[in-house]
């Protein structure tokens, strides 16, 4: 049991695509896989990630969960930095689970002036050495996985599956987008849940990839295969949370259909704008909440020396949305090049309703949506582009629901 308090919190974090500072030498090979990292910051890792570790220093969660995508392509280098930051935490746990970039991918790399060179892939055995301190708070691990479950207070059970598809030995293929938690698992997670039940405890979910479709247009490869076995689980056990990553965006899904679970999707920690969760456990309900981290005030006086670690934001805010529209606009150049004021209209328009999708501040009025709707910019981008019509009228909401904030009530 990680706490005996009934009222705790713990952080949750997703997607940091931690590659060490090791495994590069900024030069040309790794500024081109940057500008091909889907907004992904790639340079300064590093130092968010120990900025992180500074605040949970000071202010002291129960827990923090990771919830896969620890690394950016499965370098074992990178997970053991991951670890090394997290180290000096001695008050507050770190539970780590992988993503489908960590285990035998097949692109882990190192980058050294114009080449690319293999790096050492992490294979099951060494995840569960460089995090022996996450499982050496697990209160039962499954054998055939890198699942495990830990009690995190006397009314709550965290159980952390593994949803990836890896092979059984390092690969120069690349990784599975899809992922499953196959029969065996799913006994597994029975058990724990059964637990549970035994036990008068909460079970809360965790897993790499999607319980829902979080988005209608996009989701194949994100929500786990086997969900439906999943979900019936989770009905019968009466889970009335879980969390995931993978998508990059934050999203949040209520009880759907016969399943009574919120599922809580965590947006990138290296991209879009830092966001982590705060989740607070009492004993009559459980209160969510999406926070952007500022790192500045973590930073060392070195490190304040540096104008885009201090305003690292904005840094992350033009990564993001250069890297969405980038693509589209030359395609746009290439055949529209006698309206470039269109097209900078139409790339702009396009990086921005992403951009709020990925963070999860994507809802509007209706009145304001209707007029994004009927701009120019928007009609041209869908006739020239109609593989983008379904895709674009899913990315704002008109609902009251919200994608930063949730309560669930026991």
């Amino acid at each position: 049991m990680i706490t005996k308090e009934l009222n705790t919190e713990f952080w949750v974090i997703s997607d940091t695509h931690l590659i060490a500072d090791s495994l590069h030498d900024e030069g040309q090979a790794f500024s081109r896989m940057q500008k091909t990292s889907q907004g992904k910051d790639l340079y300064y890792q590093e130092i968010a990630l120990s900025a992180f570790m500074r605040m949970a220093q000071r202010k002291k969660p129960a827990a923090i969960i990771v919830t896969g995508d620890v690394t950016f392509n499965g370098e074992r280098v990178s997970a053991e930095k991951f670890a090394q930051i997290f180290k000096p935490l001695k008050e507050t746990k770190v539970l780590v689970l992988p993503g489908n970039h960590d285990i035998f991918d097949g692109w882990a790399r190192e980058f050294r002036g114009k080449k690319q060179f293999y790096a050492g892939e992490i294979s099951p055995m060494f995840w569960r050495s460089i995090f022996d301190k996450s499982y050496r708070e697990a209160l039962d691990e499954d054998d055939n996985s890198l699942a495990y479950s830990v009690q995190l207070n006397p009314q709550y059970l965290l159980v952390l599956a593994d949803s990836n598809i890896y092979g059984k030995e390092e690969t120069t293929e690349a990784p599975h987008t899809h992922g499953e938690i196959g029969k065996v698992q799913l006994k597994w997670i029975e058990k724990q849940f059964r637990y549970a039940q035994e036990h008068q405890l909460r079970p809360v979910l965790f897993m790499h990839h999607n319980l829902y479709a979080h988005n209608p247009a996009v989701n194949k490869g994100y929500v786990v295969d086997d969900a439906v076995e999943l979900r019936r689980l989770c009905a019968r056990y009466n889970v009335k949370l879980a969390f995931s990553g993978h998508i990059h965006a934050q999203n949040i899904m209520g009880p759907q259909d016969m399943t009574p679970t919120t599922e809580i999707v965590t947006s990138s920690f290296c991209s879009n704008d830092q966001g982590y969760g705060v989740v607070r456990v009492h004993s009559r309900h459980i209160t969510y909440v999406r926070r952007n981290f500022d790192m500045t005030r973590y930073l060392t006086d070195e490190e304040k020396e540096n104008y885009t670690l201090v305003h690292y934001h904005k840094y992350l805010k033009d990564l993001q949305l250069g890297s969405i529209s980038a693509d589209m606009m030359q395609s746009e150049l290439n055949q529209y090049h006698e309206d470039i004021g269109l097209v900078r209209a139409m790339g702009n328009l396009f990086g921005w309703m992403n951009y709020h999708f990925f963070n999860g501040h994507n809802h509007i009025k209706a009145s304001e949506l209707n007029k994004i709707h009927a701009s120019k910019e928007y009609q041209v981008l869908i006739k020239h582009h109609p593989e983008y019509r379904l895709y674009l009228k899913t990315l704002y909401d008109t609902s009251d629901h919200s994608n930063l904030q949730v309560k669930i009530r026991y």
